[in-house]
């Protein structure tokens, strides 16, 4: 197989036209195929491109990397010993990241952490693409935050967790990675959600939360992410025939 072929096996789970749609929104990206070395005989699926993840590669025998976040996203003015890019290019390992596509697109990162939270569908969402969507306000069964938090903790083995608020959850909003913004609290509250779930947050959006009434649950940014970004690399995996595979998780960030 060829990277370009695992290129549009990927492009059929999340279109990467979906990126471009986020651009034109003002958004920035950059997913596609980043390094392309041309044949891939195994792919290592890893949420970041990191040195551990290309020795991971590399002790497995696998020359391709699938990445959710990009491996290159600003503009590189150098290469130094420590670039992961580098590194894969050097051992002939080709890179393909699959970033906001992902998020958005049907039964990708953003909706596998509603799932994960124990919603089915979403009562609205804030980024409504062409297929797909990103943030999500929905029902789940009423419990505890006590008990919501361990359910969250269980489901996307997260082993740190930051949490402000007390009382019952019925309704949530969930933003995979870095979604809690000013906008995302307006429209969790605008919707009657009463848990906002998501990482990255600043405190005067947390502050404004718990003002609000809206409980709130901080997840690193990997474990935000990294269960749905397995249940993706499964779907490829299922598609890509006798090519192997397998996941990378760095429990350094869960």
């Amino acid at each position: 197989m060829r990277s370009k072929q695992l290129y549009e096996i990927i492009d059929g789970v999340a279109p990467f036209a979906l990126s471009k749609e986020y651009i034109a929104r003002g958004a920035y990206d950059n997913s596609g195929l980043l390094v392309d070395c041309g044949e891939v005989t195994g792919v290592l699926f890893s949420l970041d491109l990191s040195l551990a993840a290309v020795e991971e590669a590399k002790k497995l025998g696998y020359n391709c990397i699938v990445t959710h976040h990009p491996a290159i996203f600003a503009p590189i003015k150098c290469l130094g010993e420590d670039s992961a890019v580098l590194a894969c290019a050097r051992a002939g390992i080709s890179v393909i990241s699959a970033h906001l596509n992902l998020d958005a697109a049907e039964g990708g990162v953003d909706e596998s952490l509603m799932q994960a939270l124990g919603g089915t569908e979403p009562i609205a969402c804030e980024e409504q693409l062409s297929a797909g969507a990103y943030g999500r306000v929905y029902d789940v069964e009423p419990q505890s935050f006590e008990a919501f938090i361990g359910h969250a903790k269980e489901r996307l083995s997260a082993e740190r967790v930051i949490s402000y608020g007390e009382g019952e959850v019925r309704r949530v909003a969930s933003f995979c990675g870095a979604g809690f913004t000013e906008g995302a609290l307006a429209f969790a509250a605008a919707n009657g959600a009463d848990t906002l779930v998501s990482s990255d947050a600043k405190h005067h959006l947390i502050a404004a939360a718990v003002e609000k009434g809206v409980k709130v649950l901080l997840l690193t940014h990997y474990a935000a992410e990294h269960y749905g970004f397995c249940r993706f690399a499964e779907k490829i995996k299922n598609a890509m025939g006798t090519v192997p595979c397998a996941v990378f998780t760095d429990r350094r960030f869960l």
